[in-house]
């Protein structure tokens, strides 16, 4: 989707070492910003996926208690944005992390000067502003084909099944009663 709108992609199913691809592309400076949107279900940590799994598996209070502490977040996503950006550069960390991180170089983060940015959604912060570019005539933002499979209510748990495997292309599943 994003090539559709003319967006130069490094995908990580394409390439091997997507820091160093994006090295290459900037001739070694890095990406002045970088976006973590990856949600709680990051890929490329199998340690991590199996403790979260295995926590999943708990009673209720025990496996809250396990995310809470055990830091069973997967992580590679952000390494992933912290390895990619430039020095000075802006991480902004979207994604979901509901456990406590895993350690990573806190140092090599100082070193380079990047400012992280992260936190939820403020959404009623900025529907005024935004909704006139979402809204208006000719798709300046692009969000169109955002919307790839509308579909009744009752078919919610195929909607988030299919989103969440990444199947049938589907980015966007939007449910309508």
């Amino acid at each position: 989707m994003a090539r559709r709108h003319g967006i130069e992609v490094v995908d990580d199913s394409e390439v091997d070492d997507v820091p160093g691809a994006i090295m290459e592309m900037t001739h070694g400076r890095g990406a002045d910003g970088v976006v973590d949107a990856v949600g709680m279900e990051a890929h490329g940590s199998p340690v991590q996926a199996a403790l979260l799994g295995a926590a999943g598996k708990l009673p209720g209070p025990l496996a809250r208690k396990a995310a809470e502490t055990v830091g069973v977040d997967r992580m590679a996503a952000m390494r992933t944005a912290f390895y990619s950006v430039r020095r000075a550069g802006t991480i902004s960390l979207i994604g979901v992390y509901g456990g406590q991180a895993d350690p990573f170089r806190m140092m090599d983060l100082f070193d380079k000067g990047v400012t992280i940015r992260m936190g939820q959604a403020h959404v009623k912060r900025w529907v005024d502003e935004i909704m006139p570019a979402l809204i208006g005539d000719g798709d300046p933002l692009g969000t169109e084909d955002l919307t790839t499979h509308p579909m009744p209510l009752e078919q919610a748990p195929r909607g988030y099944e299919i989103f969440q495997k990444k199947q049938e292309g589907c980015i966007k599943a939007v449910l309508k009663p």
